[in-house]
């Protein structure tokens, strides 16, 4: 297909919302390949695409002479603050003498390809307002551009280049597959029509594909990597968390010129068709995850200098006033004893402004390093409340540096391949009649949406408290603590027997901090069929792990209405007649009856 209508430079390309094509039509034309087949993600795991990414990049063409510099910005760096690509973009542009563009591409095929829900793109809009508006400030613009088909995006971009007689592109590496093959043709392209292309690592602390074993091979268990990524970051701190200077101003000029002045006038969509919120659910988005770089610096303050309130355990403004100041009883202090108490705000909550980009993981590191007085290293150990808050940073590396070194997992694919054939329960009904028998359409796992357990899970009416609570909670607030994820997610995988796939793309779907490799990585943990898993054999019990999380219930009760007046045992685990008498579903299973199937189909794949 020829270049998108919306990458022309025409005042009808300016009206984003006359080029977004509906969810719907988008669902019947396009359909995305969303399990790749074992041999396709071997043959992606033996030569991984990010390596040829910097190949490319070390081998583009010296800048020509142009008119312009071109920061491509992505979903996963919505900042100015710390922004590695729009940092050195702008350094070239003032040597060059040649103003700043700022581009930002709506791709909804890319959003439905990657199962991006209406609350992250909704928090994508919201956050690009408000930086529309500070690089303005800067005299820099930011053009909005929206492509119908992302095969031909590449081609797109270089187009939108020629037209501003740019000299260089740069932009932040995204690391998964169809991204990094998107990327490696953009580079290919502008190598052809003379334009530089540079693509830099910033998403992480410490980059993917550094931190390897003896074997110089890449990680696939946490904690010796942790060890190695710590002892990495602290032997040159500087290069891994110096930050980047903020972006220069253009010149006035640029205002007023015939070629430049029009890309201000681009406005940001109030929504995408097809990924729209419903007004409740909009203003719950607003209050909960309110956006901008200087919200996401005032939780990371809070949470480094307040202690945890039982206020915030829901769906209520982060800032609310009331958090107490704290030297000792901070919440990252007591991180290490009360991170798992999800009765308070004990977790820092800043998941959806890392995962978007909003404060950089950098940042937060530096801001542990200055709570210690200023201290010259690293504090990642496991004996302090900011070594345990670093180590779940390390997570986020760790699960993009397995997204990097074994592809496959963000091709559908379990790592671990021997689990490929575990006997799942039928969840869909919709065989594509065209294929053989049994056989789906181009997204083999599907909605689920045939299954009466599954949409119980979904809707948070299995009658197991702990998980209709962490279900309830992420259809609320897009959010819920890991520990939940994890508890749900088991439930859903071992006990339902349902697969793991259909359980990442809910949370994808539905959670505004949906990230693909820390979302990959925490399904394949809870399903046992990724890197570091937990052992097929070590299923939880759920009336326990809720014991353990939510010993008090105030958690089960702030999103379980039902069992609002249920105490002890009783709220963790009520009895069939304590359930119908409170209106509470009965469980869709009895753990105790359905373990014995999870453990006989994961020791022997593919037996039912």
């Amino acid at each position: 297909m020829a270049l998108s209508r919306s990458f022309k430079m025409s005042k009808r390309s300016l009206s984003p919302s006359s080029a977004h094509p509906s969810q719907k039509r988008l669902k019947s034309s396009f359909m995305p390949n969303k399990v790749a087949t074992a041999e396709a993600a071997t043959k992606v795991d033996q030569d991984p695409p990010l390596f040829k990414l910097l190949y490319a990049v070390q081998n583009a063409v010296k800048p020509k002479q142009g008119k312009s510099v071109v920061y491509w910005m992505r979903m996963a760096d919505l900042r100015i603050s710390d922004n590695r690509a729009l940092s050195q973009a702008s350094t070239e542009a003032k040597k060059e003498g040649v103003p700043l563009i700022a581009l930002f591409i709506i791709s909804p095929q890319d959003f439905l390809a990657h199962d991006r829900g209406a609350r992250r793109i909704d928090f994508t809009l919201r956050n690009l307002t408000m930086i529309k508006e500070s690089l303005s400030k800067l005299r820099i613009p930011l053009h909005i551009i929206t492509h119908d088909v992302r095969k031909t995006l590449p081609s797109g971009v270089i187009s939108f280049l020629k037209d501003l007689s740019c000299k260089s592109l740069h932009a932040n590496i995204e690391y998964e597959v169809d991204e990094l093959r998107r990327d490696i043709k953009v580079c290919e392209l502008a190598k052809s029509s003379g334009i530089s292309a540079t693509f830099v690592h910033d998403k992480c602390i410490v980059e993917p594909g550094l931190v390897k074993t003896k074997e110089n091979k890449a990680y696939a268990v946490y904690s010796p990597y942790q060890r190695n990524w710590l002892a990495t970051l602290n032997d040159d701190v500087a290069h891994f968390l110096d930050e980047s200077p903020k972006p220069n101003p253009n010149s006035e000029d640029v205002c007023k010129s015939k070629e430049f002045s029009h890309l201000f006038e681009t406005p940001v969509p109030k929504s995408i068709p097809g990924f729209e919120l419903d007004d409740e659910d909009r203003k719950t988005m607003e209050t909960v995850w309110p956006t901008g770089e200087d919200v996401a610096f005032e939780i990371l303050d809070q949470f480094l200098q307040t202690k945890a309130r039982t206020s915030q355990m829901g769906a209520v403004d982060p800032l609310a006033n009331g958090a107490q100041n704290s030297d000792k009883a901070s919440r990252i202090t007591k991180y290490k004893v009360d991170r798992d108490d999800a009765s308070r705000n004990t977790t820092s909550r800043l998941s959806p402004y890392l995962a978007a980009g909003v404060i950089s993981s950098r940042a937060c590191v530096r801001a542990t390093m200055k709570l210690q007085n200023n201290s010259d290293k690293v504090d990642g150990g496991k004996d302090t409340g900011i070594g345990r808050w670093v180590q779940e940073l390390a997570w986020r590396d760790f699960y993009i540096n397995i997204l990097v070194s074994f592809p496959r997992v963000s091709m559908g694919r379990p790592y671990l391949e021997k689990y490929a054939n575990v006997v799942w329960e039928l969840h869909r009904e919709d065989g594509n009649k065209g294929a053989k028998e049994g056989a789906y359409d181009s997204d083999p796992v599907g909605d689920g949406k045939d299954n009466e357990a599954l949409k119980k899970w979904k809707e948070g009416r299995t009658g197991v408290p702990v998980v209709d609570a962490a279900m309830r909670c992420v259809n609320q607030m897009g959010w819920v603590h890991n520990r939940f994820r994890m508890i749900a997610a088991m439930f859903l995988t071992k006990d339902l027997m349902m697969d793991w796939r259909v359980g990442e793309k809910y949370f994808m779907q539905n959670l505004i901090d949906g990230d693909l490799a820390s979302n990959n990585g925490g399904w394949q943990w809870s399903a046992s069929t990724g890197v570091d898993p937990a052992p097929y054999f070590r299923i939880f019990n759920p009336y326990s792990q809720s014991k353990k999380v939510d010993p008090a219930g105030d958690f089960i009760r702030q999103f379980v209405p039902e069992l609002a007046k249920l105490r002890g045992d009783d709220l963790h685990d009520p009895s069939e007649s304590t359930a119908d008498k409170l209106g509470y579903p009965r469980p869709v299973v009895r753990h105790h009856e359905v373990r014995d199937r999870a453990l006989r189909r994961f020791k022997n794949p593919g037996e039912k």
